[in-house]
């Protein structure tokens, strides 16, 4: 049996993957897979979408979600976010569209692919746990550092790592992304 969150982020993935959008789960799913697990509420996905996509992922995804063509081309060419909510389970999906930074390119060409499900297997492709680890560190700086969920999931992949994460690649990011003092705080905390 598959989680909820799991299985809603499977259907969304596979109408990305036959359309050939590139996606990487992200946020809370991500970060639960690579530090302590905790339950959410909504998906995070960020896509490398064009508005020609839009249409053929529409098509693909089908009438099990309630998706707004007008707000996801929107969200293309402004290289924002759009919500989709899945109709059986009210489960948001927040599709967020990849900037072409090269730290986004790097993260894209560096998500794993992680089993979800087998008898048939299920796949899903997830932030490494340096890349997720250095977006929740984003995240926090940009919600003003207040947040006790964000940083016990920055703590929590810190920990479960352990020694395991690429510190230089972790480094170069943070200067990039000017979190470097929040990876050194999180860094001593988990020791």
């Amino acid at each position: 049996m598959i989680l909820e969150p799991f299985q809603v982020a499977l259907s969304v993935a596979d109408a990305l993957e036959r359309c050939g959008v590139p996606y990487v789960v992200g946020g809370s799913l991500a970060s639960s897979v690579s530090g302590e697990p905790r339950s959410t509420l909504d998906i995070d996905l960020v896509v490398v979408m064009t508005e020609a996509d839009v249409e053929p992922f529409l098509a693909t995804l089908g009438g099990g979600f309630h998706a707004d063509d007008h707000a996801l081309r929107r969200a293309v060419r402004q290289r924002s976010s759009v919500n989709l909510f899945h109709r059986a389970t009210s489960t948001k999906v927040d599709l967020f569209i990849a900037g072409g930074s090269p730290l986004d390119r790097q993260a894209m060409r560096r998500r794993m692919r992680l089993q979800v499900a087998s008898g048939p297997d299920r796949f899903l492709y997830v932030y490494t746990p340096e890349d997720i680890l250095l977006q929740k560190l984003r995240w926090y700086r940009l919600g003003g550092e207040v947040s006790d969920r964000q940083w016990r999931d920055i703590l929590g992949i810190v920990l479960v790592q352990e020694h395991r994460l690429d510190e230089e690649y972790l480094r170069d990011g943070a200067r990039l992304l000017d979190v470097a003092d929040l990876l050194d705080r999180a860094l001593q905390a988990g020791t």
